[in-house]
């Protein structure tokens, strides 16, 4: 983009991207204005912070005038948003976030990471091995990581940006998925499964896009395919001219006194802090970009031990000696099914009680929740939470405890729909020798888990 000093304004600007976006263009220089219906923290304090939070919420379109350069459009933000009709009108520039971000990355080596999981987990990686030999880069990525202001960064002088690659769609103009934009040099498809069931109506319509993705790439690109996914695989085998495609699988591995160990020809044992398959996977295909950015593989392993997750991925609560209370981000079939999977043979020793909310569109939806069929069978107690307010939020047939039950084939599921009902439960249980998972993109009713980690630990 031009070094020139912009006038930006974001529409929908509270979004978790978007206002990492707008406190990046405003740290560079750039004059940015924003709106949104309702901002919510952390984003409402971050950009109090900054000065860019709307003096009261709502839409304004006299914010948009002949002095706005041009116009950043949330997904958040509805097709017939006064200040959307009002930027279209007067023949204003409008950008997608995605867009905007590539049109910030054209000219640096650009590395994105595609997949329903693991995406942020790898991500991270590339950014902590990066961070931790002091070599620049900018990035952009969906969650807050440790040790970052930002999800985002913008510069002029780092060679290569790390980006996350979301299949969400870009805006509600632009119906295409965000990472269709990016254009990587080199990237990767972690697995395909069905997510989204709002915006990709079928399976097939869900895997078509990864399948677009791996077309996006630059002529002489490098897409590492993970070869234990059988829809990726399926993907990635088929030949495309001027790009390489490299298969890649779980990093050879074996957990010793519950701590994953890796398994190098020339670097010996080498402990991290990350285990089951999914994350062995994971941190395969980040070693192979490292190299592929021209890193050794001496710095990518004496960086990864330092690794402590992205943040909710798998992230430890509170733990003493027998027991452990973890949360992570799970809420996707495939991605409920590998994290249980993970704890529990990661504590082979301890019982496991798994938690999981059905928070999103997808999940609370009658005709998807088949897809969650024994996703959590390897839980010695298995528990799901739901919350009919968000049903009804969602405009949602209804669903009970009967269709949940019958749809994860699990005779020892308990189901709740209140969360004090659900705390309850918890206390009740014998905690000896056993760890609790609790997995959601929500909060479980707003439950407080840091307080519930340390009563459980503490007993």
């Amino acid at each position: 983009m031009s070094k020139t000093v912009n006038k930006i304004h974001f529409i929908a600007i509270g979004g978790s991207v978007m206002h990492n976006l707008a406190i990046a263009l405003h740290q560079r220089g750039h004059q940015v204005s924003g709106s949104d219906d309702y901002i919510f923290d952390p984003s409402k304090g971050k950009l109090a912070q900054h000065g860019l939070l709307p003096d009261e919420f709502g839409w304004f379109p006299e914010k948009i005038t002949d002095q706005t350069d041009f116009v950043i459009l949330g997904m958040h933000a509805r097709p017939d948003n006064p200040e959307l009709k009002k930027a279209q009108n007067m023949g204003i520039k409008i950008y997608s976030y995605p867009e905007y971000i590539y049109q910030s990355f054209a000219d640096k080596q650009r590395v994105v990471v595609g997949g329903s999981h693991g995406k942020t987990t790898i991500t991270a990686m590339l950014l902590h091995v990066f961070k931790y030999h002091g070599l620049p880069c900018d990035y952009i990525v969906g969650a807050q990581l440790a040790g970052y202001n930002s999800t985002v960064k913008i510069t002029a002088d780092a060679p290569v940006a790390i980006i996350e690659g979301d299949e969400y769609l870009s805006s509600p103009i632009d119906r295409t998925s965000k990472f269709l934009h990016y254009r990587p040099h080199i990237g990767c498809i972690t697995g395909i499964a069905w997510d989204h069931i709002n915006i990709f109506k079928t399976f097939e319509a869900y895997t078509q896009v990864f399948a677009q993705f791996a077309d996006t790439f630059v002529d002489g690109g490098k897409l590492f395919f993970n070869t234990q996914d059988p829809r990726v695989a399926a993907i990635c085998r088929e030949p495309r001219k001027g790009i390489t495609q490299t298969p890649y699988q779980e990093h050879p591995h074996k957990i010793v006194d519950n701590q994953t160990v890796l398994l190098t020809e020339q670097h010996g044992e080498v402990k991290v802090k990350l285990f089951g398959n999914h994350n062995m996977q994971n941190l395969a295909v980040a070693k192979a970009m490292c190299l592929q950015l021209n890193l050794s593989e001496a710095q990518f392993y004496e960086a990864i031990p330092s690794f402590t997750g992205a943040s909710r991925r798998m992230e430890k609560i509170a733990e003493n000696n027998d027991k452990a209370v973890f949360k992570d981000f799970a809420h996707a079939p495939s991605k409920v099914t590998a994290t249980t999977q993970a704890l529990k043979k990661q504590y082979a020793d301890r019982n496991l009680v798994a938690c999981l909310e059905l928070h999103t569109f997808s999940s609370l939806n009658k005709d998807f929740l088949g897809q969650y069929h024994n996703a959590l069978q390897k839980a010695d107690t298995a528990v799901v939470f739901f919350n009919p307010e968000a049903i009804a939020l969602k405009k949602l047939e209804t669903i009970n405890a009967d269709d949940i039950k019958a749809a994860f084939g699990q005779s020892n599921l308990t189901v709740f729909d209140q969360s004090t009902q659900l705390v309850d439960f918890l206390h009740a249980q014998s905690w000896d020798a056993t760890n609790l998972l609790m997995m959601s993109s929500g909060n479980f009713d707003n439950l407080d888990l840091k307080l519930l980690a340390e009563e459980i630990v503490s007993n």
